[in-house]
């Protein structure tokens, strides 16, 4: 029977025990990556449209009472545009009336047949509190009123009379984009 060398093989070159370390944890390092790869095609499943898996169409804000409430305080609610870094599609909340479940209007963020990218900033009282007036990129001072109205099925719903919901499907859809 042949003898055999149970000794473990030893790296001596320094350059050698420099190299292969970062080899192994570079190998990882690429398995995690396109592990995570994986996952992220899994969870799309190939779709390149937007879906209710990556980008839900109804955005739930909350109890109607403690929302309008905040909105008497501080104004409109600002929903800064997910998925954008200029703030295109961002959305304003306001609310009329003494009726917390009636009177809900959603906006887009900038004036009413204008660009998208004129983007407008809730103006500030003297406390720092939200207003119900706005600026746009021109400086002008317009009301919440004058904002553009979002495309037909983005809407504010009332469940129950208790919780507030956003419907994005106008933006959300396929036939939208």
């Amino acid at each position: 029977m042949a003898k055999v060398n149970d000794k473990p093989v030893k790296i001596r070159s320094p350059w050698t025990r420099a190299i292969l370390p970062n080899l192994g944890g570079l190998a990882v390092l690429s398995l995690i990556g396109l592990m995570l790869w994986g996952f992220a095609a899994f969870i799309s499943r190939g779709d390149t449209a937007t879906s209710d898996r990556l980008a839900p169409s109804i955005l739930r804000v909350g109890s109607v009472t403690n929302v309008a409430d905040e909105i008497i305080d501080k104004g409109p609610i600002l929903f800064p545009g997910l998925g954008t870094t200029d703030g295109e599609r961002t959305i304003v909340l306001d609310h009329t009336g003494d009726d917390p479940s009636v009177g809900w209007v959603v906006y887009y963020a900038y004036p009413a047949g204008g660009d998208e990218s004129c983007v407008v900033e809730q103006v500030r009282d003297s406390d720092g509190k939200g207003t119900r007036r706005f600026t746009d990129c021109d400086g002008n001072i317009i009301d919440v009123s004058e904002l553009s109205p979002p495309p037909r099925g983005v809407n504010p719903v009332v469940e129950n009379q208790r919780l507030l919901s956003i419907d994005l499907s106008g933006v959300t859809s396929n036939a939208a984009l």
